[in-house]
């Protein structure tokens, strides 16, 4: 199973979101062996940012503790609006 989180950040909140989401994944791959990508949109809109975190081939349980790494880094005070969840799973893998 794959998450696709999107959400918006204002434009000065960026940097900091950025450190704190690059710190969170990291830890988050070392520790449960995903695969993360953080993305964002080319433009910005009204000054405001759409990123997507990507965590692929994730184990049970991961969206729950993805919740808690998202609370312990701080991200709620970083981000302008929710955070959306998309899950997909796999039909074919190219090689």
């Amino acid at each position: 199973m794959d998450l696709y989180i999107y959400y918006q950040v204002k434009d000065g909140d960026a940097p900091s979101l950025l450190a704190a989401v690059v710190a969170m994944q990291a830890a988050l791959g070392a520790q449960h062996g995903v695969a993360c990508q953080l993305k964002r949109r080319p433009q910005a809109t009204d000054g405001k940012q759409t990123w997507m975190e990507v965590y692929a081939a994730t184990p049970d349980g991961f969206a729950t503790t993805l919740e808690r790494a998202v609370e312990q880094a701080g991200l709620p005070a970083l981000i302008a609006g929710p955070r959306h969840t998309e899950v997909f799973t796999d039909l074919v893998t190219c090689a």
